[in-house]
């Protein structure tokens, strides 16, 4: 099977162990991923804050180039970008006037026939039913899901899982054998985009989210947005300057977590690349429940 697939920016730079373990993981379940040709950035989240109709337009070209292509379904494993390109679709649906104005500013034709899945959706329409019977090492840990901003905001738009207590990437979690635990920060805002010029605000708010990860017990921090993982994990040093303790539990993708569960190898999942070390001890599988003893009837019970 064959998928249309937006990496965008980040995967092909800093986060490139993101695009390993997505393209590795949708291997294992024999899905190839066919990038968008001549893809542009989407604005990522800085566009609108300099140009409205820029910001449109650079999504509106990659949706229009999709469709071109015939993608029925684009995989868009950033949050940052899934959250531009159906944003820009829905805006485009609800004002003919400003979908003329981009689509002679792209100078393609855009219908808006592309669905746009973030990774946990794609996972869950074209993964999740197999994965239980392709895990060969179940991922025995306890991990605080973190959502973060984007994948669940706004709703209106979206209209992706709860907004506050969303439940799909731990679903998918459970079938590659992991525990979610239950926690408060798993949509509250690590710093996005501030990494470099606010490192102090960075520090501060992802200090929350590793901390009351780490009071809770997990073993690790699983995520599906390269940005929430870059303030997570290389934002470490500072983290724990901030906490005034040291805390080294690693920062995963989902798209790790299911592939180690199905047996890819930790160096084609992109693991080597973290800044905090990815230790995790392996628990081992739960005891069967002991059977209870069966009562052998008497003659005269079994006559009764």
């Amino acid at each position: 099977m064959k998928l249309g697939y937006y990496p965008g920016c980040s995967l092909k730079g800093g986060s490139r162990e993101y695009k390993e373990s997505v393209v590795a993981m949708a291997k294992a379940f024999d899905i190839e991923l066919v990038e968008i040709p001549d893809w542009n950035c989407c604005g990522a989240t800085a566009a609108h804050n300099l140009n409205s109709e820029l910001s449109l337009a650079l999504p509106a070209r990659i949706l229009a180039i999709a469709e071109k292509e015939g993608m029925q379904d684009i995989i868009v494993p950033c949050a940052a970008c899934y959250s531009r390109l159906t944003v820009t679709q829905h805006e485009l649906k609800e004002d003919k006037s400003l979908k003329e104005k981009i689509v002679s500013v792209v100078g393609m034709e855009l219908k808006g026939t592309t669905a746009v899945l973030n990774i946990i959706q794609f996972i869950q329409k074209y993964i999740a039913d197999r994965i239980e019977e392709k895990t060969v090492k179940p991922f025995r840990h306890k991990v605080a899901c973190y959502y973060g901003c984007l994948l669940v905001r706004p709703h209106n738009i979206l209209k992706f899982d709860r907004v506050e207590d969303p439940q799909m990437m731990d679903e998918l979690v459970r079938k590659a054998g992991g525990e979610p635990i239950d926690w408060a920060f798993k949509t509250e805002c690590c710093g996005a985009g501030m990494s470099v010029s606010r490192t102090d605000i960075v520090a501060r708010l992802s200090a929350g989210i590793v901390g009351d990860a780490y009071d809770r017990d997990a073993e690790a921090i699983v995520v599906a947005c390269p940005m929430c993982h870059s303030n997570l994990d290389m934002r470490r040093k500072e983290i724990n300057e901030y906490l005034k303790k040291k805390i080294d539990i690693p920062v995963l993708y989902l798209s790790q977590v299911i592939g180690l569960a199905v047996g890819v190898s930790p160096k084609e999942l992109g693991l080597q690349r973290h800044m905090v070390d990815v230790k995790l001890t392996e628990r081992p599988a739960p005891e069967p429940a002991p059977e209870k003893p069966r009562k052998v009837l008497t003659t005269q019970e079994e006559e009764a």
